[in-house]
């Protein structure tokens, strides 16, 4: 029985079939943690969303961005661009609304108390301990599985506001919370997200760091398994690792097994490759 963890998929399915096999995965005995960000971008966004609804109980996945865009477009809150070309096919096919039903029950943060373990697509803030991590994603959740969840998902774009405090409310909460747990990279020096940084971190604005190295964050101790920031690539720490290896960009999909004192780092070539 082993569980592995595997950074952004978006849609690059063939790479993931390579990767599974490399593995030797079972999904009878196996555990799969995907960190987000199924679809978008790659080819063969229905097909990878298919195959891991299909796969069940042997998968534990979070909301990552690129998920989210999906359901807003799903919910006609959001207007196609050609960032999203690649969700037109999965959005047009019979069994689009089961998928994104589906999608829209799945969780923004995972934790696994026998391995001390949370599994989050972006990061989570250094202010918040796991019981708060998991408390504010399911706030989150609450509201995606809501029958009024396309008002969420409609308001839920915006940089703003990018400081946490316990007395946000509505949507402001709710969406800093999704900006938190799925699209975080860098803090300010006054603890602020700074939304705006795609890049790598010793490229960081003055004062700026990596969400991860805040000092004494409420979480210590605890193991942040992440994918999302692809220019940060592979990091295998005992409390941290960042799994995005820029599949979609020709680099490599990422597994890490997660179950044993020291993990297992498996890569196939990534997309076009």
């Amino acid at each position: 029985m082993a569980v592995y963890a595997i950074g952004d998929l978006q849609g690059c399915y063939d790479p993931f079939r390579r990767l599974l096999d490399e593995i030797a995965f079972e999904p009878a005995s196996d555990t799969l943690w995907l960190s987000g960000d199924i679809v978008n971008r790659g080819p063969k966004s229905l097909k990878t969303l298919r195959f891991v609804k299909k796969l069940g109980d042997s998968v534990v996945m979070v909301l990552g961005n690129h998920d989210l865009h999906l359901l807003a477009l799903e919910a006609g809150v959001l207007r196609f661009g050609r960032r999203f070309g690649t969700l037109k096919k999965l959005l047009n096919a019979a069994d689009a609304e089961e998928l994104c039903e589906w999608l829209r029950q799945r969780p923004l943060a995972h934790y696994d108390k026998h391995l001390d373990t949370l599994l989050v697509h972006a990061g989570t803030h250094p202010s918040w301990s796991i019981k708060k991590t998991l408390a504010y994603a399911a706030e989150v959740e609450e509201a995606l599985q809501d029958y009024d969840y396309p008002t969420l998902l409609g308001k839920m774009y915006g940089n703003s506001p990018s400081r946490w405090s316990n007395k946000l409310g509505g949507y402001k909460r709710l969406r800093f919370i999704i900006n938190c747990l799925t699209r975080m990279r860098m803090l300010t020096a006054a603890g602020n997200l700074d939304l705006n940084f795609t890049g790598s971190p010793w490229r960081a604005r003055k004062g700026e760091i990596p969400w991860y190295d805040a000092k004494k964050p409420a979480w210590q101790g605890t193991r942040i398994v992440f994918g999302h920031w692809s220019v940060l690539g592979l990091i295998v720490l005992p409390d941290l690792i960042s799994l995005d290896t820029g599949c979609i960009w020709g680099r490599q999909l990422t597994a890490v097994r997660i179950d044993k004192a020291i993990p297992r780092v498996v890569q196939v070539r990534g997309q076009g490759q």
